[in-house]
């Protein structure tokens, strides 16, 4: 049975040591390079998504500053 491997990726943070993971097990042959890649692109995708987050979240606070302001 293979073994079961588990990585956060809520946050910037957790993709970072996923990434760290991930090239651990392939320097230490536990993970074929193909599936690290797999690995790597999704991890990409997430970190993307999570940056649009954290923009979307700092550009609302910067419109409600500007509304404050303006009343």
């Amino acid at each position: 049975m293979p073994m079961t491997r588990r990585l956060k990726l809520t946050t910037s943070r957790e993709v970072r040591q996923a990434l760290t993971k991930v090239a651990n097990w392939v320097l230490n042959d536990q993970l074929d390079p193909k599936a690290a890649n797999t690995l790597i692109l999704c991890c990409n995708a997430v970190l993307s998504a999570i940056r649009t987050d954290e923009q979307e979240r700092k550009l609302a606070e910067l419109e409600q500053l500007v509304k404050d302001m303006q009343k």
